[in-house]
């Protein structure tokens, strides 16, 4: 009985993100969905076929389902996984105007009649649990629609709104006490719990930290102007040199989507242009103008250990649901914008990626990258969580990335 109980809630799981990914769909256009505005980015239609084909893949053929699409589906919409085979140019997946949207739709139809039909007949332990991680998997690529759109809308000079009802941007940020401080010592970092987490989480392990002081809030628009006022974009002693290089190259003068007017600055959201509302939580910012900023500040970023031992976890949420904006203890920590560490994205000690291709989902990213904290607005609910690692290079800007501060202390 407590088997069908569990796959009878996964069931109702995988209904709930599966229709939140055409949720998120539904206000764009086929034309909206075929196009992709960087390499960095992926179509909306990619997006949705590609979760799908994850589900056939990982899920249905290795319980002799299928084949339920046409083998180049294999090479189309397979990301990195070189375990399964060749993937198609990720650069290019905007000239994918084949399968159209309809038929993705229909293959995203299809391959849910099966998993639910498997799940109806009962899975091992094993195949509910690559279900579970797929349905997580779904979720992320749900958060990278929402900031993909967002930077596609932005190249149109009618700047479109994209607004589903349960989106929103963050409110401003609150006034108040700005620094709490750790005494530092030793400190658990990493998932020791049973509940569902990626595998670059764990394993649990302990870390010495020295005291430090880390801000209660997100550095703000109008705090971030103030950077930008003192020409902070124009003074080499403040940036790493690779950050440098990136100002210089990209002509760097203010976060991604600012734009400066004859009228002040506005910006753009998920519901157009706008005038910058300066208490808001800056985002759009890379690794290098964090980094930046809070040298500027006299301050730096906190590590992602200070991070975690500082911060409690949100409150709970299902996983169909959305992340909680705000936490009664610390309030715009979660749910305003993902905040950038000190920290390279590397493995914990005792880490062991799984086997197989499933293997392949975070370990082989543990090189050039930075490690970001917290949620953003678009981040779905389950996936706020105090020890989920999210990670970027440190040039990415369209992320909805922003800034917390540490400060040593003692």
């Amino acid at each position: 009985m407590k088997g069908e109980m569990h796959l009878g809630r996964l069931a109702n799981d995988f209904e709930r993100v599966r229709a939140q990914t055409e949720a998120l769909a539904a206000p764009l256009s086929a034309e909206d969905q075929c196009v992709q505005s960087m390499p960095d980015t992926s179509p909306t239609k990619w997006h949705r076929a590609h979760t799908t084909w994850f589900f056939e893949t990982f899920v249905l053929r290795p319980a002799g389902v299928g084949p339920l699409s046409p083998e180049q589906f294999d090479v189309m919409f397979n990301s990195y996984y070189n375990a399964v085979g060749e993937q198609y140019h990720r650069p290019s997946r905007g000239m994918l105007t084949r399968p159209s949207h309809d038929e993705v739709t229909e293959y995203r139809e299809r391959v849910d009649e099966y998993v639910l039909s498997l799940l109806g007949e009962g899975v091992d332990d094993a195949t509910a649990r690559r279900i579970e991680l797929g349905l997580h998997h779904e979720q992320q690529h749900q958060e990278l629609i929402v900031t993909d759109v967002k930077h596609l809308l932005s190249y149109n000079p009618t700047f479109p709104a994209y607004c589903p009802n349960e989106l929103s941007d963050p409110e401003s940020a609150p006034a108040g006490p700005r620094w709490t401080s750790h005494p530092g010592g030793v400190a658990t970092v990493g998932v020791s719990e049973s509940f569902f987490h990626f595998d670059n989480e764990g394993p649990a392990h302990d870390v010495i930290l020295e005291p430090f002081a880390i801000a209660k809030r997100l550095v703000t628009n109008r705090e971030y102007l103030e950077f930008i006022e003192d020409r902070g974009y124009e003074r080499p002693e403040l940036w790493l040199s690779a950050g440098w290089s990136d100002v210089q190259q990209h002509q760097r003068c203010a976060p991604l989507y600012w734009h400066e007017g004859s009228d002040g600055w506005s910006v753009f959201t998920l519901h157009g242009r706008g005038p910058l509302r300066p208490g808001d939580p800056v985002t759009h910012v890379s690794y290098y103008e964090a980094d930046a900023y809070a040298r500027w500040a006299g301050a730096r970023l906190p590590t992602e250990q200070e991070w975690e031992a500082s911060t409690s976890d949100p409150e709970a949420a299902p996983l169909g649901g959305r992340a909680p904006w705000t936490h009664a203890s610390q309030p715009r920590i979660y749910g305003a914008c993902w905040q950038w560490t000190a920290s390279s994205y590397a493995p914990y000690p005792r880490y062991r990626p799984a086997e197989g291709a499933i293997g392949e989902y975070n370990g082989k990213f543990m090189c050039g990258q930075y490690v970001l904290r917290g949620s953003s607005f678009a981040t779905p609910a389950g996936h706020a969580r105090r020890t989920y690692r999210n990670f970027f290079p440190p040039n990415a800007r369209w992320q909805l990335s922003g800034i917390r501060l540490a400060r040593d202390e003692g």
